[in-house]
């Protein structure tokens, strides 16, 4: 099984979630979900349920939140962040795409990545 990606509101863009679902990646979005008004721990726990990994802009909340769920014991499905503004659509698209044929869901369980490693 491939990696499912949830896309949190700072992170969506139209143009990559077009991109990457012309390529085979399933991402939902916090504005389908309807997730749009919820806090980052409760985006957070929606992409654990779903078995998605979450996709976001807010690094510092974020690497908080991962560290915060990691010493509480409470598990995640894995969280990917990005500098907002400084990858192009397209670069973001090659580098998720990229991260999704590399790792398992089982690789992302408790794990945080930047996008920025995925060049």
């Amino acid at each position: 099984m491939n990696i499912r990606l949830f896309f949190d509101v700072d992170a969506t863009r139209h143009s990559v979630v077009i991109g990457l679902r012309s390529r085979g990646v399933d991402v939902l979005t916090s504005l389908e979900a309807g997730t749009t008004e919820e806090t980052d721990d409760a985006q957070l726990a929606f992409a654990t349920a779903q078995g998605r990994v979450i996709y976001s802009f807010n690094v510092g909340d974020f690497c908080d939140l991962h560290s915060r769920w990691l010493s509480a014991e409470r598990p995640h499905a894995g969280i990917v962040l990005a500098q907002q503004q400084q990858l192009a659509v397209g670069e973001q698209i090659r580098r998720l795409v990229r991260f999704v044929n590399a790792l398992s869901p089982e690789d992302m369980q408790n794990r945080l990545e930047f996008l920025s490693d995925w060049g």
